[in-house]
Protein backbone atom coordinates (compact mmCIF):
# COMPACT_ATOMS: atom_id res chain seq x y z
CA UNK A 1 0.00 0.00 0.00
CA UNK A 2 1.77 3.24 -0.82
CA UNK A 3 1.23 6.12 1.17
CA UNK A 4 -1.62 8.85 1.40
CA UNK A 5 -1.44 12.08 -0.20
CA UNK A 6 -1.25 13.84 3.08
CA UNK A 7 1.65 11.90 3.85
CA UNK A 8 3.04 11.87 0.68
CA UNK A 9 2.79 15.55 0.76
CA UNK A 10 4.87 14.92 3.91
CA UNK A 11 7.28 13.13 2.81
CA UNK A 12 8.01 15.67 -0.14
CA UNK A 13 8.38 18.57 2.37
CA UNK A 14 10.48 16.62 4.58
CA UNK A 15 13.11 15.76 1.30
CA UNK A 16 13.33 19.31 0.56
CA UNK A 17 14.41 20.30 4.55
CA UNK A 18 18.01 21.10 4.70
CA UNK A 19 20.63 19.19 6.56
CA UNK A 20 20.82 21.75 8.97
CA UNK A 21 20.30 20.46 12.50
CA UNK A 22 18.22 21.81 15.30
CA UNK A 23 17.33 20.31 18.56
CA UNK A 24 13.79 21.48 17.85
CA UNK A 25 13.26 19.46 14.68
CA UNK A 26 12.19 15.98 15.70
CA UNK A 27 8.68 14.82 15.02
CA UNK A 28 6.31 16.56 17.44
CA UNK A 29 5.31 13.42 19.97
CA UNK A 30 4.06 14.13 23.69
CA UNK A 31 6.49 13.64 26.40
CA UNK A 32 9.02 12.59 23.81
CA UNK A 33 12.62 12.35 24.70
CA UNK A 34 14.13 15.69 23.08
CA UNK A 35 16.12 14.44 19.52
CA UNK A 36 19.93 14.93 20.15
CA UNK A 37 21.56 16.70 16.93
CA UNK A 38 23.52 13.68 15.95
CA UNK A 39 21.45 13.25 12.89
CA UNK A 40 20.38 15.68 10.36
CA UNK A 41 16.96 16.72 10.16
CA UNK A 42 16.15 15.62 7.31
CA UNK A 43 17.60 12.23 7.88
CA UNK A 44 15.53 11.96 11.45
CA UNK A 45 12.49 13.41 9.85
CA UNK A 46 12.56 11.03 6.81
CA UNK A 47 12.87 7.70 9.03
CA UNK A 48 10.47 8.99 11.16
CA UNK A 49 8.06 9.37 8.33
CA UNK A 50 8.86 5.94 6.84
CA UNK A 51 8.15 4.07 10.21
CA UNK A 52 4.66 6.24 10.58
CA UNK A 53 4.03 5.14 6.02
CA UNK A 54 5.29 1.79 7.39
CA UNK A 55 2.48 0.70 10.10
CA UNK A 56 -0.47 1.69 7.09
CA UNK A 57 1.59 -0.63 4.65
CA UNK A 58 0.49 -4.03 3.69
CA UNK A 59 3.35 -5.14 1.93
CA UNK A 60 4.50 -8.00 4.67
CA UNK A 61 1.60 -9.33 4.84
CA UNK A 62 0.59 -9.76 1.57
CA UNK A 63 4.47 -11.20 0.61
CA UNK A 64 3.82 -13.28 3.66
CA UNK A 65 0.77 -14.55 2.55
CA UNK A 66 1.84 -15.51 -1.10
CA UNK A 67 4.90 -16.98 -0.30
CA UNK A 68 2.80 -19.66 2.36
CA UNK A 69 0.19 -20.08 -0.27
CA UNK A 70 2.26 -21.36 -3.17
CA UNK A 71 4.76 -23.29 -1.74
CA UNK A 72 3.31 -24.26 1.68
CA UNK A 73 5.77 -26.48 3.94
CA UNK A 74 9.45 -25.35 2.99
CA UNK A 75 11.54 -28.01 3.78
CA UNK A 76 15.37 -27.37 4.27
CA UNK A 77 16.75 -28.61 0.31
CA UNK A 78 13.29 -29.73 -0.90
CA UNK A 79 11.65 -28.85 -4.16
CA UNK A 80 9.75 -26.47 -2.50
CA UNK A 81 11.98 -24.58 -0.93
CA UNK A 82 14.07 -24.59 -4.33
CA UNK A 83 10.83 -23.00 -6.43
CA UNK A 84 10.22 -20.56 -3.31
CA UNK A 85 13.67 -19.13 -3.84
CA UNK A 86 13.25 -18.47 -7.41
CA UNK A 87 10.06 -17.30 -6.88
CA UNK A 88 11.40 -14.77 -4.42
CA UNK A 89 14.37 -13.86 -6.77
CA UNK A 90 11.53 -12.37 -9.18
CA UNK A 91 9.18 -10.86 -6.45
CA UNK A 92 11.95 -9.02 -5.43
CA UNK A 93 12.88 -7.38 -8.93
CA UNK A 94 9.43 -6.85 -9.53
CA UNK A 95 9.07 -5.17 -6.00
CA UNK A 96 12.12 -2.78 -7.22
CA UNK A 97 15.18 -4.40 -5.38
CA UNK A 98 18.25 -4.75 -7.67
CA UNK A 99 20.68 -7.49 -7.80
CA UNK A 100 17.83 -9.98 -6.73
CA UNK A 101 20.08 -13.81 -7.18
CA UNK A 102 20.29 -17.14 -5.93
CA UNK A 103 23.36 -18.17 -4.09
CA UNK A 104 23.30 -22.13 -3.81
CA UNK A 105 25.42 -24.27 -1.22
CA UNK A 106 25.50 -28.08 -0.99
CA UNK A 107 23.77 -29.80 1.83
CA UNK A 108 22.83 -33.19 3.14
CA UNK A 109 19.52 -33.69 2.60
CA UNK A 110 17.22 -35.45 5.53
CA UNK A 111 13.47 -35.76 4.49
CA UNK A 112 10.36 -37.09 6.49
CA UNK A 113 9.32 -40.33 4.27
CA UNK A 114 5.80 -41.44 5.22
CA UNK A 115 3.28 -41.97 8.29
CA UNK A 116 4.90 -41.85 11.67
CA UNK A 117 3.04 -43.66 14.84
CA UNK A 118 4.12 -44.03 18.23
CA UNK A 119 2.17 -45.74 20.96
CA UNK A 120 1.55 -47.30 24.92
CA UNK A 121 1.75 -51.03 24.09
CA UNK A 122 0.40 -53.55 26.82
CA UNK A 123 -0.23 -52.04 30.17
CA UNK A 124 -1.95 -48.62 29.52
CA UNK A 125 -2.23 -49.36 26.31
CA UNK A 126 -3.11 -45.84 24.31
CA UNK A 127 -1.79 -43.80 21.21
CA UNK A 128 0.64 -41.17 21.32
CA UNK A 129 0.87 -38.14 19.39
CA UNK A 130 4.24 -37.57 17.92
CA UNK A 131 6.60 -36.26 15.26
CA UNK A 132 9.84 -38.00 14.43
CA UNK A 133 12.84 -35.22 14.79
CA UNK A 134 15.01 -33.91 12.08
CA UNK A 135 17.85 -36.52 11.69
CA UNK A 136 16.37 -38.96 12.85
CA UNK A 137 16.84 -43.16 11.60
CA UNK A 138 13.47 -44.43 10.57
CA UNK A 139 12.75 -47.56 12.08
CA UNK A 140 10.20 -49.88 14.04
CA UNK A 141 10.78 -50.65 17.45
CA UNK A 142 8.77 -51.89 20.47
CA UNK A 143 10.68 -51.57 23.95
CA UNK A 144 10.24 -51.09 27.82
CA UNK A 145 10.84 -47.31 28.72
CA UNK A 146 12.96 -45.72 31.03
CA UNK A 147 11.49 -42.10 31.85
CA UNK A 148 13.26 -39.22 33.60
CA UNK A 149 11.58 -36.16 34.70
CA UNK A 150 14.67 -34.15 33.27
CA UNK A 151 17.90 -34.25 31.37
CA UNK A 152 19.94 -33.72 33.54
CA UNK A 153 18.16 -36.65 35.42
CA UNK A 154 19.33 -38.92 32.37
CA UNK A 155 22.74 -37.59 32.55
CA UNK A 156 23.18 -38.17 36.13
CA UNK A 157 21.65 -41.72 36.52
CA UNK A 158 23.53 -44.59 36.44
CA UNK A 159 20.17 -46.55 35.56
CA UNK A 160 20.98 -49.47 32.73
CA UNK A 161 18.90 -48.26 29.45
CA UNK A 162 20.34 -50.89 27.21
CA UNK A 163 17.42 -52.27 24.47
CA UNK A 164 15.05 -49.56 25.90
CA UNK A 165 13.46 -46.39 25.16
CA UNK A 166 14.54 -43.16 27.22
CA UNK A 167 12.42 -40.69 27.45
CA UNK A 168 12.70 -37.57 28.44
CA UNK A 169 9.88 -35.86 30.55
CA UNK A 170 11.16 -32.33 30.87
CA UNK A 171 8.48 -28.94 30.04
CA UNK A 172 10.17 -26.28 28.32
CA UNK A 173 9.98 -22.54 30.45
CA UNK A 174 7.64 -20.27 28.71
CA UNK A 175 9.17 -16.29 28.20
CA UNK A 176 8.76 -13.80 26.43
CA UNK A 177 12.49 -13.92 25.27
CA UNK A 178 12.18 -17.41 24.14
CA UNK A 179 15.07 -18.57 26.91
CA UNK A 180 13.27 -21.70 27.72
CA UNK A 181 14.33 -23.15 24.48
CA UNK A 182 17.52 -22.11 23.88
CA UNK A 183 18.70 -23.97 27.21
CA UNK A 184 17.14 -27.41 25.81
CA UNK A 185 17.38 -27.17 21.65
CA UNK A 186 21.14 -27.77 22.21
CA UNK A 187 20.73 -30.19 25.02
CA UNK A 188 17.57 -32.42 24.97
CA UNK A 189 16.70 -32.67 21.21
CA UNK A 190 20.16 -32.21 19.77
CA UNK A 191 22.11 -34.41 21.89
CA UNK A 192 19.38 -36.40 23.65
CA UNK A 193 18.95 -39.44 20.97
CA UNK A 194 23.24 -39.73 20.95
CA UNK A 195 23.30 -39.62 24.45
CA UNK A 196 21.11 -42.85 24.48
CA UNK A 197 23.02 -44.74 21.74
CA UNK A 198 25.71 -44.34 23.85
CA UNK A 199 24.24 -45.63 26.24
CA UNK A 200 22.78 -48.59 24.66
CA UNK A 201 19.07 -47.59 23.81
CA UNK A 202 17.21 -48.40 20.77
CA UNK A 203 14.58 -45.24 20.83
CA UNK A 204 14.52 -41.69 22.23
CA UNK A 205 11.09 -39.73 23.14
CA UNK A 206 11.28 -36.49 24.10
CA UNK A 207 8.45 -34.17 25.47
CA UNK A 208 7.94 -31.89 22.40
CA UNK A 209 9.61 -27.95 22.96
CA UNK A 210 6.64 -26.39 23.65
CA UNK A 211 4.82 -24.07 25.58
CA UNK A 212 1.28 -25.09 24.51
CA UNK A 213 -1.24 -27.76 25.56
CA UNK A 214 -2.56 -28.68 22.34
CA UNK A 215 -2.13 -31.95 20.60
CA UNK A 216 0.32 -31.23 18.45
CA UNK A 217 3.88 -32.34 18.42
CA UNK A 218 6.82 -29.80 17.73
CA UNK A 219 9.47 -30.82 15.09
CA UNK A 220 13.02 -30.31 15.46
CA UNK A 221 16.46 -31.06 14.52
CA UNK A 222 18.70 -33.24 16.14
CA UNK A 223 22.61 -34.33 15.98
CA UNK A 224 23.16 -35.53 12.58
CA UNK A 225 23.52 -39.25 12.51
CA UNK A 226 23.51 -40.67 8.46
CA UNK A 227 21.40 -43.34 9.24
CA UNK A 228 22.85 -44.49 12.03
CA UNK A 229 21.22 -43.49 14.70
CA UNK A 230 18.36 -44.43 16.72
CA UNK A 231 14.25 -43.46 16.01
CA UNK A 232 13.79 -40.35 17.91
CA UNK A 233 10.53 -38.53 18.40
CA UNK A 234 8.87 -35.82 20.20
CA UNK A 235 5.62 -36.08 21.46
CA UNK A 236 2.90 -33.41 22.19
CA UNK A 237 2.54 -31.74 25.87
CA UNK A 238 -0.70 -33.60 26.72
CA UNK A 239 1.20 -36.90 25.52
CA UNK A 240 4.04 -35.96 27.82
CA UNK A 241 1.95 -35.32 30.78
CA UNK A 242 0.25 -38.71 30.22
CA UNK A 243 3.46 -40.43 30.70
CA UNK A 244 4.12 -38.37 33.28
CA UNK A 245 1.82 -39.26 35.69
CA UNK A 246 2.10 -43.14 34.79
CA UNK A 247 5.88 -42.08 35.86
CA UNK A 248 4.54 -40.92 39.07
CA UNK A 249 2.45 -44.21 39.60
CA UNK A 250 5.29 -46.11 38.52
CA UNK A 251 7.06 -44.43 42.00
CA UNK A 252 4.84 -44.82 44.17
CA UNK A 253 4.39 -49.15 42.82
CA UNK A 254 1.35 -48.73 41.71
CA UNK A 255 2.25 -49.15 37.54
CA UNK A 256 4.78 -51.62 36.26
CA UNK A 257 7.41 -51.30 33.57
CA UNK A 258 5.80 -49.30 30.45
CA UNK A 259 6.19 -50.11 26.62
CA UNK A 260 6.12 -48.15 24.03
CA UNK A 261 6.25 -49.11 20.39
CA UNK A 262 7.05 -46.35 17.71
CA UNK A 263 7.98 -46.31 13.86
CA UNK A 264 9.90 -43.28 12.07
CA UNK A 265 10.15 -42.56 8.43
CA UNK A 266 13.24 -40.65 8.28
CA UNK A 267 14.88 -40.32 4.76
CA UNK A 268 18.99 -39.71 4.20
CA UNK A 269 18.69 -38.76 0.67
CA UNK A 270 22.11 -37.71 0.45
CA UNK A 271 23.93 -34.71 -0.47
CA UNK A 272 21.94 -32.02 -2.38
CA UNK A 273 21.55 -28.11 -3.01
CA UNK A 274 19.93 -25.36 -1.13
CA UNK A 275 19.94 -21.89 -1.79
CA UNK A 276 20.41 -18.31 -0.18
CA UNK A 277 18.25 -15.65 -2.30
CA UNK A 278 19.76 -12.14 -1.91
CA UNK A 279 19.05 -8.51 -2.65
CA UNK A 280 20.21 -4.86 -2.42
CA UNK A 281 18.61 -1.69 -1.88
CA UNK A 282 22.13 -0.05 -3.32
CA UNK A 283 23.40 2.66 -1.71
CA UNK A 284 23.58 6.39 -3.02
CA UNK A 285 26.77 7.78 -2.04
CA UNK A 286 28.79 4.34 -0.33
CA UNK A 287 27.55 1.50 -2.21
CA UNK A 288 29.85 -0.61 -0.48
CA UNK A 289 29.56 -0.24 2.56
CA UNK A 290 26.42 -3.22 3.78
CA UNK A 291 23.90 -3.76 6.22
CA UNK A 292 22.31 -6.94 5.91
CA UNK A 293 18.77 -8.33 6.77
CA UNK A 294 16.93 -11.20 6.63
CA UNK A 295 15.15 -14.53 7.66
CA UNK A 296 15.04 -17.89 6.06
CA UNK A 297 13.35 -19.20 3.96
CA UNK A 298 12.78 -23.12 4.64
CA UNK A 299 10.53 -24.21 7.61
CA UNK A 300 9.52 -27.64 9.16
CA UNK A 301 7.38 -29.80 6.85
CA UNK A 302 3.98 -29.92 9.34
CA UNK A 303 2.93 -26.57 8.68
CA UNK A 304 3.57 -23.48 6.26
CA UNK A 305 6.48 -21.78 8.13
CA UNK A 306 4.66 -18.17 8.41
CA UNK A 307 5.88 -17.80 11.88
CA UNK A 308 8.86 -19.65 11.82
CA UNK A 309 10.08 -17.99 9.22
CA UNK A 310 8.21 -16.61 6.00
CA UNK A 311 7.12 -14.03 8.72
CA UNK A 312 11.07 -12.61 9.47
CA UNK A 313 12.07 -12.27 5.18
CA UNK A 314 8.57 -10.37 4.92
CA UNK A 315 9.72 -8.04 7.48
CA UNK A 316 13.11 -7.27 6.17
CA UNK A 317 12.09 -6.76 2.69
CA UNK A 318 9.18 -4.81 3.45
CA UNK A 319 11.01 -2.39 5.33
CA UNK A 320 13.22 -1.85 2.39
CA UNK A 321 10.41 -1.96 -0.22
CA UNK A 322 8.68 1.08 2.18
CA UNK A 323 11.64 3.20 1.24
CA UNK A 324 11.40 1.86 -2.62
CA UNK A 325 7.23 3.29 -2.44
CA UNK A 326 8.81 7.13 -1.51
CA UNK A 327 11.73 6.97 -3.66
CA UNK A 328 14.12 7.37 -1.49
CA UNK A 329 17.51 5.93 -1.88
CA UNK A 330 19.95 4.92 1.32
CA UNK A 331 23.12 6.22 1.12
CA UNK A 332 24.27 2.84 2.55
CA UNK A 333 23.65 -0.43 0.88
CA UNK A 334 21.07 -2.23 2.27
CA UNK A 335 20.98 -5.88 1.57
CA UNK A 336 18.07 -8.59 2.02
CA UNK A 337 18.82 -11.80 2.31
CA UNK A 338 16.44 -15.11 2.64
CA UNK A 339 18.79 -17.60 4.28
CA UNK A 340 17.94 -21.79 3.24
CA UNK A 341 17.89 -24.45 4.95
CA UNK A 342 18.16 -22.94 8.91
CA UNK A 343 16.06 -25.54 10.26
CA UNK A 344 18.62 -28.63 9.91
CA UNK A 345 21.60 -30.35 11.28
CA UNK A 346 24.97 -31.49 9.36
CA UNK A 347 26.97 -33.61 9.53
CA UNK A 348 29.90 -32.05 12.44
CA UNK A 349 33.06 -30.94 10.10
CA UNK A 350 31.34 -31.17 6.76
CA UNK A 351 31.20 -28.24 4.59
CA UNK A 352 27.80 -28.21 4.96
CA UNK A 353 27.97 -27.69 9.04
CA UNK A 354 26.77 -24.24 9.05
CA UNK A 355 24.21 -24.25 5.85
CA UNK A 356 22.61 -21.04 4.80
CA UNK A 357 24.33 -18.55 7.28
CA UNK A 358 28.04 -20.13 6.97
CA UNK A 359 27.39 -20.43 3.28
CA UNK A 360 26.64 -16.55 3.22
CA UNK A 361 29.57 -15.90 4.98
CA UNK A 362 32.07 -17.83 2.87
CA UNK A 363 30.63 -16.27 -0.12
CA UNK A 364 30.46 -13.11 1.13
CA UNK A 365 33.84 -13.12 3.05
CA UNK A 366 36.41 -10.93 0.66
CA UNK A 367 34.12 -8.49 1.72
CA UNK A 368 32.76 -8.37 5.48
CA UNK A 369 35.38 -5.82 6.61
CA UNK A 370 32.80 -2.80 4.60
CA UNK A 371 29.65 -4.74 6.59
CA UNK A 372 28.18 -2.22 8.71
CA UNK A 373 26.10 -4.48 10.94
CA UNK A 374 23.41 -7.74 10.47
CA UNK A 375 20.34 -8.19 12.07
CA UNK A 376 17.62 -11.10 11.49
CA UNK A 377 14.21 -11.80 12.08
CA UNK A 378 13.57 -14.99 13.26
CA UNK A 379 11.11 -14.88 16.21
CA UNK A 380 7.65 -14.47 14.98
CA UNK A 381 5.17 -11.73 13.86
CA UNK A 382 4.33 -10.47 17.49
CA UNK A 383 5.08 -6.89 18.54
CA UNK A 384 9.17 -6.08 18.87
CA UNK A 385 8.75 -4.54 22.66
CA UNK A 386 12.73 -3.75 22.70
CA UNK A 387 16.30 -3.35 20.69
CA UNK A 388 19.40 -4.35 21.24
CA UNK A 389 23.04 -1.97 20.35
CA UNK A 390 26.29 -2.64 19.80
CA UNK A 391 28.46 0.30 20.95
CA UNK A 392 28.58 2.84 18.66
CA UNK A 393 31.73 5.09 17.57
CA UNK A 394 28.93 8.04 17.55
CA UNK A 395 28.23 9.44 21.05
CA UNK A 396 24.44 10.16 20.88
CA UNK A 397 22.99 7.40 18.20
CA UNK A 398 21.66 5.41 20.49
CA UNK A 399 19.00 8.41 21.77
CA UNK A 400 18.47 8.89 17.93
CA UNK A 401 17.56 5.51 18.24
CA UNK A 402 15.21 6.01 20.77
CA UNK A 403 13.72 8.80 19.94
CA UNK A 404 12.29 6.79 16.53
CA UNK A 405 11.79 4.09 18.52
CA UNK A 406 9.56 4.91 21.17
CA UNK A 407 6.16 5.75 19.51
CA UNK A 408 5.93 2.12 18.67
CA UNK A 409 6.60 0.84 22.07
CA UNK A 410 9.95 0.20 21.45
CA UNK A 411 12.71 0.04 24.80
CA UNK A 412 16.38 -0.08 24.36
CA UNK A 413 17.81 -3.18 25.86
CA UNK A 414 21.15 -1.58 27.55
CA UNK A 415 22.71 -4.71 28.95
CA UNK A 416 22.03 -7.47 25.87
CA UNK A 417 24.53 -8.30 23.74
CA UNK A 418 23.28 -8.86 20.41
CA UNK A 419 23.97 -11.72 18.71
CA UNK A 420 21.74 -11.07 14.99
CA UNK A 421 19.94 -14.56 14.46
CA UNK A 422 21.02 -18.46 13.85
CA UNK A 423 21.63 -17.57 9.97
CA UNK A 424 23.39 -13.66 10.21
CA UNK A 425 25.26 -15.33 13.52
CA UNK A 426 27.47 -16.69 11.16
CA UNK A 427 28.92 -13.51 10.51
CA UNK A 428 29.09 -12.10 14.56
CA UNK A 429 33.25 -12.73 14.57
CA UNK A 430 33.56 -9.53 11.63
CA UNK A 431 30.65 -7.84 11.44
CA UNK A 432 28.57 -6.15 14.55
CA UNK A 433 24.78 -6.94 15.32
CA UNK A 434 21.34 -5.41 16.16
CA UNK A 435 18.52 -7.20 17.56
CA UNK A 436 15.15 -5.94 17.37
CA UNK A 437 13.20 -8.37 19.85
CA UNK A 438 9.77 -9.78 19.49
CA UNK A 439 7.72 -10.79 22.27
CA UNK A 440 7.86 -14.50 21.86
CA UNK A 441 5.15 -15.44 24.56
CA UNK A 442 3.17 -17.26 22.59
CA UNK A 443 6.08 -18.20 19.66
CA UNK A 444 6.42 -21.85 21.23
CA UNK A 445 2.87 -22.61 21.10
CA UNK A 446 3.02 -22.50 17.20
CA UNK A 447 6.76 -23.22 16.19
CA UNK A 448 7.26 -25.89 14.41
CA UNK A 449 4.12 -27.60 14.26
CA UNK A 450 0.79 -27.87 11.69
CA UNK A 451 -0.58 -24.73 13.58
CA UNK A 452 2.38 -22.69 12.04
CA UNK A 453 -0.20 -20.99 9.37
CA UNK A 454 -0.68 -17.29 8.45
CA UNK A 455 -3.77 -17.17 10.70
CA UNK A 456 -1.22 -17.05 13.56
CA UNK A 457 -0.16 -13.51 11.87
CA UNK A 458 -1.43 -10.09 13.56
CA UNK A 459 -1.32 -7.88 10.73
CA UNK A 460 -0.82 -4.74 13.28
CA UNK A 461 1.79 -6.07 15.01
CA UNK A 462 3.31 -7.39 11.14
CA UNK A 463 3.53 -3.97 10.72
CA UNK A 464 4.77 -2.61 13.52
CA UNK A 465 8.13 -5.09 12.99
CA UNK A 466 8.14 -3.68 9.43
CA UNK A 467 7.76 0.02 10.81
CA UNK A 468 10.73 -0.74 13.68
CA UNK A 469 13.34 -2.11 11.34
CA UNK A 470 12.03 0.48 8.71
CA UNK A 471 12.94 3.41 11.04
CA UNK A 472 16.39 1.89 11.88
CA UNK A 473 17.65 0.31 8.80
CA UNK A 474 17.30 4.18 7.72
CA UNK A 475 18.93 5.95 10.48
CA UNK A 476 22.25 3.73 9.82
CA UNK A 477 21.80 3.81 6.51
CA UNK A 478 22.17 7.42 6.41
CA UNK A 479 24.67 8.48 8.98
CA UNK A 480 28.06 7.48 9.23
CA UNK A 481 27.70 5.49 12.31
CA UNK A 482 29.89 2.44 13.01
CA UNK A 483 29.34 -0.43 15.46
CA UNK A 484 31.94 -2.14 17.00
CA UNK A 485 32.31 -5.83 17.46
CA UNK A 486 32.25 -6.88 21.40
CA UNK A 487 35.84 -8.20 22.82
CA UNK A 488 35.79 -11.59 22.62
CA UNK A 489 35.16 -12.65 25.80
CA UNK A 490 31.85 -11.06 25.95
CA UNK A 491 30.49 -13.24 23.49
Amino acid sequence: MRSSAPLATALAAILALTAVTAVDAKPQKAKAPMASTAVAVSVFDQAAALRDAALKSNVAYDFLEELTTRFGPRPAGSESEKRAAEWAVKKLTALGFQNAHIESFPLHVWARGGPETIAITGDFAQPLVGVSLGGSTAGTVEAETVMFDTYQQFLDSKQDVTGKIVVILQPMAKASNGSGYGRMSGTVRSKGPIESQKRGAVGFVMRSLSTDNNRFPHAGASTWTDGKGIPSMAISAPDAAQLSRIHAMQAKGTAGPITIKMTTTGIFKGLGTSQNVVADLVGSEHPEQVIVVGGHLDSWDLGTGAIDDGAGTAITMAAAKVMIDHDLKPKRTIRVVFWGSEEVSQPAGSPTSETGGGAFREAHKAELSNYVVHAESDFGADKINNIALMKTDHPTFVTDIGNLLYPLGIYIDTKAVPNGGEDSGAMNDFVPAFDLNQDGYRYFDTHHTPNDTIDRVDPQQLSQNVAAYTATLWLIANTDVRFKLPPKEAK
